[in-house]
């Protein structure tokens, strides 16, 4: 951008976190634009921060005034749980914690820009990072008008040592990171990331004292933990019979599945960009609820539905991991898994140990499961007619069998294909 450019920007809104990369970026920002505003805007996804001092912070970094957002209860309704009930996981593992998070972040950075005339947008994302394409694939879909600042494409600052020695020449308040507490982590009301440092060799395990939602299941309680999970049309709606608030219903989850070390996942995931990166996740609720629903999934919904739901499961992931959620194809997506949960209604009794999460026991009203004919003992089923639906599910495996294997034989394929079948030549 040439010196006209930045001149003609006089108002930035800026993606605050309050963490490293966000505290440097303020000055940096109004080094580069001289004369800009810049305003932050913080949402509030449940992460613990200290919230009475967020803005005197924004301010001691050169903000003209932070705007603060609690976002919770939106991100679980319309984000956290439609996500979980398309059964989306990233690579098998991935809960999709931070990649859930920055839609809903950016569209309200975008609302924040909107009403206050700003000219441009930035964001703290570094170039290496999936982040950077979560936010600006928001900003494109909701104000593709506006400028966008990614501070880490074209500053000379290069590591999170550097960002250090940046806000300390500057006398920016950056809280407890230091070159020997380096992690950068991501947290909110789904889960915690854990990345950098000793993580970025694969073969380091991480520390026990580096997670912060969980506990260990060695020092996890040696007693059972039973909960019963009420889903409505694949949404959970209560637990042990007593209605809940999604909020409430998740933040209880958490709790109790942290203290019985559930949740833990360490995985090196292939990012946007193309690179493997190794991150560790806390995600306690998320787990339970996961794992329940696939289970009520399994009694409540057909072959045909339940088959299709998992294949589109992985696009569905693909698709918040890239940040596309403000799309048609994923609304289309959408309404495909709000048809298929049309009878996920029920509840789902789990057993909480030491790390695991143990189904007990299903049921629904809706259930396709009918003793009856599953049993093993006497029942309507009648064993005879087995014969003839494997015949014809099995017609064309004889079929290509006898053309590939007896193309030689006197007698032609379509007499034995009439042998197979059961016919008689008369």
């Amino acid at each position: 951008m040439n010196s006209t450019e930045s001149n003609e920007i006089k108002k930035i809104v800026l993606a605050y976190s309050g963490g490293l990369d966000t505290s440097i970026i303020i000055p940096w920002l109004k080094e580069r634009y001289v004369g800009a505003e810049v305003i932050g805007i913080c949402t509030n996804v449940g992460q613990d921060e200290d919230w009475d001092g967020m803005e005197a912070k924004a301010l001691a970094s050169g903000a003209s005034k932070l705007i603060i957002r609690d976002v919770r209860e939106e991100f679980v309704r319309d984000y956290l749980f439609p996500m979980l009930r398309a059964g989306a996981i990233y690579e098998g593992k991935y809960l999709l914690g931070t990649s859930i998070a920055r839609p809903l972040q950016a569209k309200h950075q975008v609302e924040v820009a909107l009403a206050e005339g700003a000219d441009a947008l930035a964001h703290g994302c570094t170039g290496k990072g999936n982040d950077q394409v979560r936010f600006e694939l928001t900003y494109k879909a909701l104000a593709p008008h506006m400028e966008v600042i990614a501070p880490w494409r074209v500053w000379d600052i290069r590591s999170r040592e550097q960002a250090i020695a940046y806000a300390r020449e500057r006398g920016i308040p950056i809280g407890n990171v230091s070159e020997k507490n380096i992690y950068s982590r991501d947290w909110n009301i789904w889960h915690m990331s854990h990345e950098g440092g000793d993580l970025e060799n694969p073969w380091n395990r991480p520390s026990e004292e580096m997670f912060q939602l969980s506990r260990s299941p060695k020092e996890a309680p040696d007693a059972e933990t039973e909960l019963v999970i009420d889903f409505e049309k694949g949404i959970p709606v209560g637990i042990d019979g007593k209605r809940m608030e999604p909020l409430a219903l998740l933040d209880h989850l958490n709790r109790v599945g942290g203290e019985n070390g559930v949740g833990r996942a360490d995985l090196v995931e292939t990012r946007l960009v193309g690179m493997k990166s190794r991150g560790v996740y806390e995600t306690p609720g998320g787990t339970i609820l996961f794992r329940a629903l696939r289970e009520l999934e399994m009694i409540t919904l057909d072959f045909d539905t339940l088959d299709i739901k998992n294949q589109l499961a992985l696009r569905y992931a693909s698709l918040v991991y890239a940040g596309k959620w403000f799309t048609h194809f994923r609304e289309s997506l959408d309404a495909y898994m709000v048809t298929a949960a049309k009878y996920a209604t029920g509840s789902v009794r789990v057993v909480l140990y030491k790390g695991n999460v143990i189904i007990a026991g299903r049921q629904s009203k809706y259930s396709l499961y009918i003793e009856d004919l599953a049993s093993f003992g006497e029942s309507q089923y009648d064993h005879g007619d087995a014969t003839g639906f494997i015949n014809l599910y099995g017609l064309a495996t004889g079929v290509q069998a006898i053309v590939h294997k007896h193309q030689d034989v006197d007698e032609g394929p379509a007499h034995q294909m009439r042998e197979m079948a059961g016919f008689s030549e008369k």
